[in-house]
């Protein structure tokens, strides 16, 4: 038994993209005011989001995967190590949280674990 290779998204696009638009066509030609024309319309919207996925797919699978950095929010001097958020809630206050920062600059700046 042969496996099934997996169809590119950009053939799904170029396949989906133009039944869209032979189906959008058929609507505005026949202006069906129906069942049929609900049905119609419906697999256009359904054609027209395949198409849109498979665009998107595409355009992600070229793009290049980013480096791994570091997430740096700011410069150090400004963020105060080994301190959450729910501390920095509960400090709300400038002068608490400058002196948490001039504590940890007199202890080395980082956490000493």
């Amino acid at each position: 038994m042969t496996r099934l290779s997996r169809i590119d998204a950009r053939m799904v696009a170029a396949v989906a993209a133009p039944g869209a638009l032979a189906l959008l066509i058929l609507l505005v030609v026949l202006r069906r005011q129906d069942l049929v024309g609900v049905i119609l319309a419906l697999l256009c919207v359904l054609l027209v989001m395949v198409t849109a996925v498979a665009v998107s797919a595409a355009r992600q699978r070229d793009e290049p995967e980013p480096a791994e950095q570091p997430h740096l929010t700011g410069p150090p001097e400004l963020m105060p190590y080994g301190i959450d958020a729910d501390t920095l809630d509960a400090l709300d206050s400038r002068d608490a949280l400058r002196a948490v920062r001039d504590r940890r600059r007199t202890r080395g700046g980082f956490n000493d674990r």
